[in-house]
């Protein structure tokens, strides 16, 4: 019976009993069930509790920016943009290829440096007409002054030197015309489009590192998730732009909830291509599947602890699906949760390694609870009713990401939890079905499934909810995973 109704919950909110919202359990999580009473209200009444229970959840979720300083400084957003003028790096010679390369090189920087969240890029519009490529040629009354009004300008030139790409940068500060450059750097690349495409992330993520407090850039990483494109669901790859869509999986069967371990070797998921699900470790570096121990029943949702000597998982080896840990070699099983109902979805706190979320219907409807690593001091996270699913805690330790929603009305939003405080901010409101979030290294982006655009794909923004942007196009995509 698990397994039937647990194949969906890798990508679905959980297939529980739902009930009509009543009034918010009692302070501190814990919950008495569905009274008989509410059981038997009139319809009229059912729907009035349901509307008032929204309405309320609403109040403690105003739309991002309102007032809400200690989130954005939570998700390093907090700070003024600094005012960044990036215009063209020209190439030094007429060669096709170079020109070619060196514009998707200039794309691909533009690209990273708007969507960074840390820089209000100027309209090149405002730009002075002679564009400098070195640091003796800027003219800082120009840059600094209306209308480009910049803070900081990137410069520089792209040439071919021994069949290669050579990109010389600079990061200036034009308001200081005697201080040196901020950043003086060259970038070689391979004369094709994926190694400029490499080179200009490079350079964004220095850029991103130098202006946005030591916070080093996401530009190289990628994120793996679950595509039917090719038939079967299967485990996919991807740049954290969209680009270099590949699979990792060729199973023929239902592969889903990929996760990165720490070190970004390995990916831990869940596979039905042996009949029974099971936890699949794959090597990136040796591109083949590595020894983990099987279990009778369901085994979901695996979760690296952040220094990769555990993975937490749901299994129903014992009868019933419960959270178990155990270390990356195989050894060391521990059932960690004791509960006659459904958990899964397990997540450790990437600060300390010392707690893990979890998502539990124990209540009557999934909710997110919080324990100890070794099970104890328990306690539940969200404490109203609906639907919690899918937690993701960022980097930094204080936030949990989640999607909520309503059975009834089919609507799911991303929300984020201030665990210690339980201040909520609503991320998403209402475009179409939004699940499964996932935390960028960084802390300042977030990735997601959403079927606003008619079909389940994979859109990333800002973890403040700005500038959302769909990176795959193709089939059904979905339960992404950012890696480290």
């Amino acid at each position: 019976m698990w397994s039937s109704t647990l194949i969906s919950t890798a990508h679905e909110p959980l297939n529980v009993p739902s009930v009509p919202l009543a009034r918010p359990p009692r302070p501190g999580g814990k919950s008495r069930g569905v009274s008989p009473s509410v059981r038997a209200m009139s319809s009229h009444q059912r729907w009035l509790s349901f509307v008032l229970s929204v309405f309320a959840v609403v109040l403690f979720n105003p739309r991002p920016g309102l007032g809400q300083g200690w989130f954005e400084t939570g998700i390093n957003l907090g700070q003024t943009k600094v005012r960044l003028a990036v215009p063209d790096l020209p190439p030094q010679s007429v060669n096709q290829q170079l020109v070619s390369l060196t514009q998707t090189f200039n794309k691909v920087l533009w690209d990273d440096l708007e969507f960074s969240g840390i820089v209000d890029l100027v309209s090149k519009s405002y730009y002075p007409l002679k564009i400098p490529q070195t640091p003796q040629q800027v003219d800082f009354k120009a840059w600094s002054s209306s209308p480009a009004n910049a803070q900081m300008l990137v410069l520089g030139s792209a040439e071919s030197v021994n069949n290669q790409m050579v990109v010389t940068a600079y990061l200036q500060d034009v308001r200081s015309p005697g201080s040196p450059a901020a950043l003086a750097k060259r970038y070689v690349a391979d004369l094709n489009t994926e190694s400029a495409r490499a080179i200009a992330h490079h350079l964004a993520n220095d850029i991103i590192q130098l202006l946005g407090g030591g916070v080093p850039g996401i530009n190289l990483t990628r994120i793996a998730f679950v595509s039917n494109r090719t038939g079967a669901p299967e485990i996919w790859v991807m740049d954290y732009d969209g680009h270099n869509q590949r699979p990792i999986t060729n199973y023929h069967s239902l592969c889903t909830t990929p996760r990165w371990s720490p070190d970004d070797h390995k990916l831990a998921f869940t596979s039905y291509a042996g009949g029974n699900p099971e936890i699949y470790i794959f090597s990136l570096l040796s591109n083949r599947r590595l020894p983990f121990p099987t279990f009778r029943g369901l085994n979901t949702t695996p979760a690296w602890s952040p220094d990769g000597k555990k993975i937490a998982f749901c299994s129903s080896m014992g009868g019933n699906p419960e959270i178990y840990s155990i270390n990356a070699d195989g050894s060391g099983l521990e059932q960690l949760t004791f509960a006659p109902k459904v958990n899964i979805s397990p997540v450790w706190n990437p600060k300390t390694g010392n707690e893990i979320a979890f998502v539990s219907d124990r209540s009557g409807t999934p909710q997110i609870y919080i324990m100890a690593s070794d099970g104890t001091n328990l306690r539940r996270l969200i404490t109203y009713g609906g639907d919690a699913n899918a937690p993701s805690w960022s980097p930094n330790g204080l936030f949990m990401a989640y999607s909520w929603g309503v059975v009834e009305t089919g609507t799911y939003d991303v929300y984020v939890i201030n665990i210690a405080t339980g201040q909520i901010v609503q991320l998403t409101h209402g475009e179409g079905r939004n699940t499964h979030p996932a935390w960028a290294p960084d802390g300042r982006h977030i990735v997601f499934t959403s079927t606003r655009s008619g079909h389940r794909e994979i859109w990333s923004m800002l973890a403040n909810g700005q500038d959302a942007r769909q990176l795959t196009f193709r089939g059904s995509n979905w339960n992404a995973n950012w890696s480290k």
